[in-house]
């Protein structure tokens, strides 16, 4: 089982993909195509990408049961922790909900 996730990429690179692949949702392709076929179109999507995103897993006998690549992640990164993988957002500040109780006589 392949799946490709794709962002800000050209309508031409989804038409090509959608040769090999459905796209049950827009910017995500599911098939089941042979390793050099996955291979084949991951060469395609990175190099037709034009600044875009790209990740691309397949089904592989590891503990998690699949294998990944990415291109030009911006919003998020996959980590390896401790043989597990993990997506990471960027920390995100907290704002301020609660302000604090004026007490008087005190700054």
């Amino acid at each position: 089982m392949l799946v490709m996730i794709l962002e800000s990429v050209p309508a031409s690179l989804k038409g090509a993909l959608s040769r090999w692949l459905i796209e049950p949702k827009a910017g995500v392709f599911l098939g089941n195509p042979t390793a050099r076929i996955r291979d084949l179109l991951w060469k395609m999507a990175t190099e037709k990408c034009k600044g875009g995103m790209v990740i691309q897993m397949w089904s592989y006998r590891s503990p998690q049961g699949y294998k990944y690549r990415c291109h030009n992640l911006k919003k998020y990164a996959f980590v390896d922790f401790e043989g597990v993988t993990l997506v990471r957002y960027p920390h995100a500040p907290k704002q301020e909900t609660e302000k604090k109780a004026a007490v008087p006589g005190i700054s």
